[in-house]
């Protein structure tokens, strides 16, 4: 039997983080890819999913991506979610730049692994590799949907409120002086946290609320034929908009669960005595 590599540290955080941020876009790219491109060669079209299958999936992908990571890092599978725990929960500032290397890199590898998984079906979806399915990989305003004119400022507002919602919840729920889920629960909720934000703030822009989960596969589609990644649909460039407003976002929904609930939350305090029973004596020796 392997053993394990114990005392590893920094280093063990790191691949936890890497591999839950890859089975996230695992999951979360694939399900784009099935949707978008296979999707668009059925008969009729569409046949392979549609907006609630990859709001569904993506809460998914989330939950078994911290399932994986959380008990090496902690599961932040998220820079904008490593740097809110830094302001607001005494995560090192020095680990920041490394976690979120890391996630980035995990991101980047699983965008590869699903562009080469589905080759064939982007090739006949869209041969020039155009804005038609770079949303498989990344996000872009509206969804590249031309007929909802959001700019890419219209996106970062966007992107700074999906992303407030999305780390006052997660700071809500893994509370332990508020209502945490028991029984290891947490994840699935988080989980469907990402669903409900998909479900209700994910037209304008596409909810990445991440920015590991776009920049990785963007980076990843630009260098397999991509070459417009960097730009929205208007040739505007758009990759800077899920990277800076969910930084924006994760310390803002942070801050505010912190100075509207968190603040009034009773601290954690010693049961008084009569309230926990108190162990029984140990017999004394020949005595029952």
């Amino acid at each position: 039997m392997t053993e394990r590599f114990k005392g590893s540290g920094l280093v063990g955080e790191l691949f936890a983080e890497f591999t839950g941020t890859m089975i996230l876009i695992l999951f979360g790219c694939g399900v784009v890819a099935q949707v978008v491109a296979g999707g668009a060669l059925t008969d009729p079209a569409g046949g392979l999913g549609n907006h609630d299958s990859i709001a569904w999936a993506w809460g998914l992908a989330v939950t078994l991506g911290v399932y994986v990571a959380a008990r090496l890092s902690g599961a932040h599978l998220n820079p904008a979610v490593t740097v809110a725990l830094a302001a607001f929960k005494g995560f090192p500032w020095k680990r920041v730049a490394p976690y979120a290397l890391a996630q980035v890199a995990g991101a980047f590898v699983a965008a590869l692994i699903v562009r080469w998984n589905y080759t064939e079906a982007l090739a006949a979806a869209d041969p020039g590799h155009t804005i038609k399915t770079q949303g498989v990989f990344s996000t872009l305003p509206a969804n590249g949907n031309t007929n909802l004119p959001v700019t890419e400022w219209g996106a970062l507002r966007d992107q700074i409120i999906g992303t407030a919602i999305l780390l006052l919840l997660i700071f809500a729920v893994t509370d332990l002086l508020g209502t945490p889920p028991g029984a290891n629960l947490a994840p699935f909720i988080v989980g469907l946290i990402v669903v409900a934000i998909g479900m209700a703030w994910g037209t304008n822009a596409g909810y990445a609320i991440n920015p590991a989960r776009d920049l990785g596969p963007r980076l990843a589609s630009y260098l397999t034929g991509y070459g417009g990644a960097w730009r929205d649909q208007y040739g505007q460039l758009y990759f800077w908009v899920p990277i800076v407003g969910p930084f924006i976002g994760a310390v803002l929904g942070a801050g505010l669960y912190k100075v509207l609930i968190g603040r009034f939350l009773p601290e954690a305090e010693v049961e008084p005595p009569g309230l926990v029973p108190e162990p029984e004596p140990e017999p004394e020796p020949g005595k029952s």
